[in-house]
């Protein structure tokens, strides 16, 4: 099986990029190009409120990780959990400098609601089989909280979803590899992306960006 160097590894968090939008995927990860929005800017609130590595509890038979690193060199992705629960149970795994064996469930935060699309899912898969790899554990399902209805969803790591994981990790590292960023499809979700006046959808509709660079100078040139 290959394995990838650290310099080879992308973000977890850019699956859910990646899945919502190749080129916003591209425009963000490989061209290095942000810009916020409302929904991002109250995202980054919630997850700092979430995000503490320091923080660590012990409840009941239940100890509580936040901002937990994780990293998969089969894989090639590393990132963060933004909450690992450690269970105690008969059928779990050890954990180093710590008494008995535990189940091991991550949980992701998520502003809003609840998505069409399974991107949040497959980036919970993403940090399950990162963990699995770490600890060399079976994590068989895992939560994702929700701000909208501050709720709880359970997501079950199948051998789809697992499948679909790999797939789309697969195609971030060909994009990656060969630099590329795909050319517009406009869609209605255009108007919610951060990114629509880097994109430029409508102009850029019928063209590649290196070409609209091009006519740009071009124009500039002349006058």
């Amino acid at each position: 099986m290959k394995e990838y160097g650290e310099d080879e590894y992308l973000m977890i968090s850019g699956i859910q990029h990646f899945v919502f939008c190749r080129r916003q995927w591209a425009l963000i990860h490989i061209e290095q190009q942000w810009s916020d929005n409302y929904r991002t800017v109250d995202g980054e609130i919630m997850h700092k409120n979430v995000h503490d590595p320091e923080f660590s509890e012990t409840r009941g038979d239940k100890i509580i990780v936040r901002a937990l690193p994780v990293s998969s060199s089969e894989l090639g992705i590393s990132g963060e959990c933004d909450m690992v629960e450690f269970t105690v149970s008969d059928k779990g795994t050890p954990i180093f400098g710590r008494k008995g064996k535990y189940n091991v469930t991550p949980i992701e935060y998520k502003r809003g609601e609840p998505k069409e699309n399974e991107s949040d899912e497959m980036q919970l898969c993403a940090q399950a089989m990162c963990l699995e790899q770490m600890l060399c554990c079976e994590i068989k399902e895992g939560f994702l909280y929700y701000g909208e209805n501050r709720r709880r969803h359970k997501v079950i790591f199948d051998d789809g979803l697992r499948s679909r994981v790999k797939s789309v990790i697969t195609e971030m590292h060909e994009y990656h590899k060969r630099n590329y960023t795909p050319k517009v499809k406009r869609t209605k979700v255009c108007n919610a992306c951060s990114l629509k006046n880097i994109c430029l959808p409508v102009i850029m509709k019928n063209k590649s960006v290196k070409r609209y660079i091009e006519l740009a100078l071009n124009d500039y040139e002349g006058d």
